[in-house]
């Protein structure tokens, strides 16, 4: 994993109003520099897009204010003290939201997905060790009021991960 990684999402992301905020072929390229290296001088994103430093300090300012893209530093979970990861797949009765907020708020659970298929939710977990996933998965997510069941995905090798959402 590397610092300074720019997760964009799709070339369409949703603001607040429920309007898709353009994104052109220039402002695609400045993300692509950001995705490479999120700590890339503004001068050096322009001289590989055509812009001055200024218009790319705007341009980037204008995608993270429209939710388009964050600049965040992402880690590797094994070399900060979490040698356990899995994704769960949690069955729900009733209302998905309820179980879905209660996930987000529990500081393991890494990304919650509601889903269509056998699972009602996907949730990955990070964890220090097995007793933390097991601790996590019994007393806390199958304890939430609606799980109905659980099936554990524990993650043996990390083979690809990537954020280059939406420009490759």
């Amino acid at each position: 994993m590397h610092s300074g990684s720019v997760a964009s999402r799709s070339t369409e992301p949703r603001i607040g109003n429920g309007q898709s905020p353009s994104i052109d072929a220039v402002s695609l390229a400045i993300i692509e520099q950001l995705q490479e290296d999120g700590r890339r001088p503004y001068a050096a994103i322009g001289k590989a897009v055509g812009l001055s430093e200024a218009a790319v300090r705007q341009r980037v300012q204008k995608l993270l204010d429209q939710g388009v893209m964050q600049i965040v530093a992402v880690t590797d979970p094994l070399t900060v003290g979490f040698r356990r990861q899995a994704m769960v797949g949690i069955r729900v009765e009733g209302d998905l939201d309820p179980v879905a907020e209660a996930l987000t708020a529990m500081a393991e659970c890494e990304y919650v997905v509601m889903t269509a298929g056998s699972f009602d939710l996907m949730v990955e977990v990070v964890c220090e060790d097995d007793d933390h996933l097991l601790e996590v998965i019994n007393k806390r997510i199958r304890a939430l009021p609606g799980v109905r069941s659980t099936e554990s995905f524990v993650y043996l090798k990390l083979k690809k991960q990537t954020y280059m959402w939406g420009t490759r």
